[in-house]
């Protein structure tokens, strides 16, 4: 198993113990980080993005 996987594994093991399993999605965002693909400041910046709410007057 790769370096990558296992740490891959472990916290997908961790959130499944509370419920919150990862999906393929979060696994992926996940790797690309660990790969240096994406910065975490960057994969961060874009989940809040996502699920921020805009207000509409």
């Amino acid at each position: 198993m790769k370096k990558y996987d296992r740490i891959i594994n472990n916290i997908d093991a961790t959130m499944s113990m509370e419920n919150m399993p990862l999906l393929k999605e979060d696994k992926d965002r996940i790797r690309q980080c660990l790969e240096g693909k994406v910065s975490y400041e960057d994969a961060i910046n874009k989940l809040i993005e996502k699920y921020s709410h805009k207000q509409v007057n």
